[in-house]
């Protein structure tokens, strides 16, 4: 099966609401209707989603927030719902990724909850795995990794609306990447783990992105990869220039 690339650009803790508006509008212009043999889409910050979903009216683009919480409302100081996302305009969001769970400490049953209530309410979902130097250099990277796939989908019965993000913690923001060939063997691992838990149909349907200090001169080779379907840009995603680069080598 050929599936459809996905790139998503994680804004991360940066851009004003006007800077995350400008930039939105600079990525429309650096990458025109080059992107429609693939999915492209941002996440901004929470208090940037409407501004920049202005920026991205009429285009193909889909804005992703970040994070969500498990819970429609209540007392939870400082956390969105998941139908606040939807109503701001997202059709994406991004749960589990590294930096929240090595900052925040979501564990995998939180990832779950959060992995479930976004599906449920009608999100589509970047549902982020991967792990450590630590734990790479001990050998137990297709332990981890598998008990974050299996950690974060107990209990949900279809994954049409997921995708799934490999991010070698050691590799994000620090300028190293994995080889293709490391970062294939875990997107294999991840998809016979699906396999397992929903089937060879699911399986190779579904997308896998790589999240791992991709940029320009790395991306054509990486997303040559056959388990490997577009990916999951940190740093490179704030330049529009570099961002469109990379989306050109996935679509």
């Amino acid at each position: 099966m050929k599936r459809r690339n996905i790139v998503a650009g994680n804004w991360k803790m940066n851009l004003t609401v006007a800077e995350s508006r400008e930039l939105a509008v600079a990525v429309l212009s650096e990458i025109g209707a080059g992107f429609s043999g693939c999915d492209v889409g941002v996440a901004p910050t929470f208090v940037a989603l409407t501004e920049t979903a202005k920026a991205l009216d009429s285009s193909s683009l889909f804005l992703a927030a970040q994070n969500c919480h498990f819970e429609n409302e209540g007392a939870y100081t400082g956390e969105i719902s998941a139908r606040m996302l939807l109503a701001a305009g997202c059709s994406y969001v991004i749960i589990g990724h590294s930096e929240r769970r090595q900052l925040f400490g979501e564990t995998d049953a939180i990832v779950n909850r959060k992995v479930a209530k976004a599906l449920q309410d009608g999100l589509k979902v970047i549902f982020c795995v991967g792990e450590t130097l630590d734990e790479r250099e001990s050998g137990i990277t297709g332990d981890v990794v598998t008990r974050q796939v299996k950690g974060g989908l107990a209990g949900i019965d279809g994954i049409g609306d997921l995708v799934i993000a490999y991010e070698p913690v050691w590799a994000i923001g620090t300028g190293k990447t994995a080889t293709s060939e490391q970062a294939q063997e875990v997107h294999a691992l991840i998809r016979g783990t699906v396999a397992e838990l929903y089937g060879a149909e699911a399986a190779d349907g579904l997308r896998i992105q790589y999240g791992g200090s991709v940029k320009p001169s790395n991306a054509v080779e990486l997303f040559a990869m056959p388990d490997i379907d577009g990916g999951l840009i940190g740093g490179a995603s704030l330049n529009a220039a570099d961002f469109a680069a990379i989306v050109k080598a996935a679509c």
